[in-house]
């Protein structure tokens, strides 16, 4: 039976995403927290929203959203790490990667543990004046597995499109939950205790030696720069076209981790935050509902108390201390003081204090 198509043609010809990439914000187009940070010494989220930085005494680095991308291929935007003070002799156990965590719940259809387990297959691009021998890691977190793959960048500075396969695990169940069940490792350097041995190329129980075997060593020199963008993690022995997703639906997927509120990038200052309610003479609470649920309970962080405002029957009086309670995945309670200015009983807004880029982060990240 022909099934004819009414209307614009065109309109068939529009690919609707399927979420066949694992990976989320792939494309590095999302970046809430910063679009560059400086002076990055340890573990922690920096720039790239779902993107952590792991690194163990291996130099000194600044993370940036970069405008470097390959030519004609519909990416705006890149990682990048630049190299800002070197160390050409890794400790034993030093080591840099790149990586994102996947939740186990998100992962059941791969089939891991069981005679059907999927293969998979990562595909990126990337760039570098450091050429040679990198290593890209899938690690089990749920049963201390893994496999590492080696790539070779081949031309200085020049953008090119990697695709590798992992045979499925037959050994090893992800568990069924919002728990980090495996991550994508990215490695940039590392010490003997990860490089001593013989890569594993197949799946095995993990051993250290074994994870990053040849592996250069992009902390050797100030000049040393490195950029990732397109990454692409899906089943199967072959690498399709990269999935791009609407701007919304990223930044949803991304918020589910990692929210924050802010007033950066106004059109003006005394940024509206929330309305709530002056509870006591010298403090006032606000309701704050996350735009997405949250993986788990997240942990909340802002900028000082004196960024912010209780506006309240004419008062304006500047903040003196911030709190946070009742935290869970939709919602939070934020209690501002101030040292005078509050009637109670009064309504409130808080707002951000004239100038200051005044933000409330709620962080729920694997």
């Amino acid at each position: 039976m022909a099934i004819t198509r009414i209307g614009n043609p065109a309109i068939a010809n529009i690919r609707e995403p399927n979420f066949r990439n694992i990976i989320i914000n792939g494309d590095m187009s999302l970046a809430q927290r910063s679009t560059s940070v400086s002076g990055i010494t340890g573990q922690s989220y920096n720039t790239v929203d779902r993107y952590a930085t792991f690194l163990t005494t291996l130099g000194t680095w600044t993370q940036s959203q970069s405008t470097d991308v390959p030519t004609g291929q519909g990416f705006a935007t890149s990682l990048k790490m630049d190299c800002t003070t070197a160390d050409a002799s890794p400790a034993a156990g030093d080591r840099l990667l790149i990586q994102q965590k996947i939740e186990g719940q998100n992962l059941q259809y791969i089939k891991k543990g069981t005679s059907d387990a999927e293969s998979l297959t990562v595909s990126f691009w990337v760039k570098s004046n450091k050429t040679g021998t990198y290593i890209a890691e899938l690690f089990d977190n749920d049963n201390t597995r893994q496999i590492s793959k080696s790539y070779t960048i081949s031309s200085a500075s020049t953008w090119e499109k990697k695709t590798i396969t992992y045979d499925g695990d037959t050994t090893g169940t992800l568990g069924n939950d919002n728990g980090d069940s495996l991550i994508l490792q990215l490695w940039l350097g590392t010490g003997t205790t990860y490089s001593s041995g013989t890569l594993s190329t197949t799946w095995t129980s993990n051993t250290n030696a074994n994870r990053a075997v040849g592996q250069v060593n992009l902390a050797d020199s100030t000049s040393n720069e490195w950029y990732v963008t397109g990454v692409q993690l899906e089943t199967g022995s072959v690498a399709s076209d990269f999935e791009f997703l609407p701007v919304d639906v990223n930044l949803a997927r991304c918020q589910r981790y990692f929210e924050r509120t802010t007033a950066v990038g106004a059109s003006s200052n005394y940024v509206n935050f929330a309305a709530g309610l002056v509870q006591a003479s010298g403090n006032a609470s606000y309701c704050f509902l996350w735009k997405t649920k949250k993986r788990a309970n997240p942990t909340m962080s802002s900028t000082a108390a004196s960024t912010f405002l209780n506006e309240n029957g004419g008062s304006y009086p500047a903040g003196s201390a911030i709190s946070f309670s009742q935290i869970n995945k939709t919602s939070t309670q934020c209690d501002l003081s101030s040292s005078s200015g509050l009637t109670q009983g009064n309504g409130a807004l808080m707002k951000s204090n004239g100038t200051y880029d005044a933000y409330i982060d709620a962080s729920s990240e694997l």
